[in-house]
């Protein structure tokens, strides 16, 4: 079973109803189940999905996703109207799910998400800090954080890479030697 990683999951994030969501397809396909696994476990616990934890997109949303996201296309000649899932629809449908694929997903997920929690944290602190060596050990640690949620299988060598996050009145510059495995 690979391991799945956050880059794979920011690709299935869409935007709907001004709310970042991904499909059940999407969802099935992290997870490693079938579409009607997640649909079928959303109808058998209604009492776990309450409003704001998914919605059921509309004809005319299903037909703009097809348009504009390739990877979607396949829903094109789909009956049904896909189901939206927000963050915490996904979460609530991991205790649910019992796969191990659906479990270690749902942990890149926690995992992702309280990195990038953390790293705001960080950034809120560096605003009110003025110890010169304090702030560079904060900029330290949020340069790991952003290397961390950016990662994408590279191990340390001596090429260099530079991951700038440029955030209004801060930016961070933390440099990486990296190569592929």
């Amino acid at each position: 079973m690979d391991i799945i990683k956050f880059d794979k999951i920011e690709n299935k994030i869409i935007e709907l109803r001004m709310t970042q969501v991904i499909l059940d397809s999407d969802v099935a396909e992290l997870y490693g189940v079938q579409t009607k696994d997640i649909n079928r476990s959303v109808s058998n616990n209604p009492e776990k999905f309450p409003d704001g934890y998914l919605f059921e997109l509309s004809y005319e949303e299903k037909q703009e996703v097809v348009k504009k996201f390739n990877h979607l296309e396949k829903l094109k000649f789909s009956p049904y109207l896909p189901k939206a899932f927000t963050e915490r629809g996904l979460y609530m449908l991991a205790t649910i799910l019992k796969s191990e694929q659906a479990t270690q997903t749902t942990l890149e997920i926690i995992d992702t998400f309280y990195k990038i929690k953390t790293l705001s944290r960080t950034v809120k602190k560096l605003s009110t800090i003025t110890d010169k060596a304090e702030q560079k050990s904060l900029m330290q640690h949020g340069g790991e954080l952003i290397a961390e949620i950016l990662d994408d299988d590279l191990v340390t060598d001596e090429s260099e890479t530079t991951i700038e996050l440029n955030l209004a009145v801060l930016k961070f510059k933390h440099t990486i030697k990296k190569k592929n495995k």
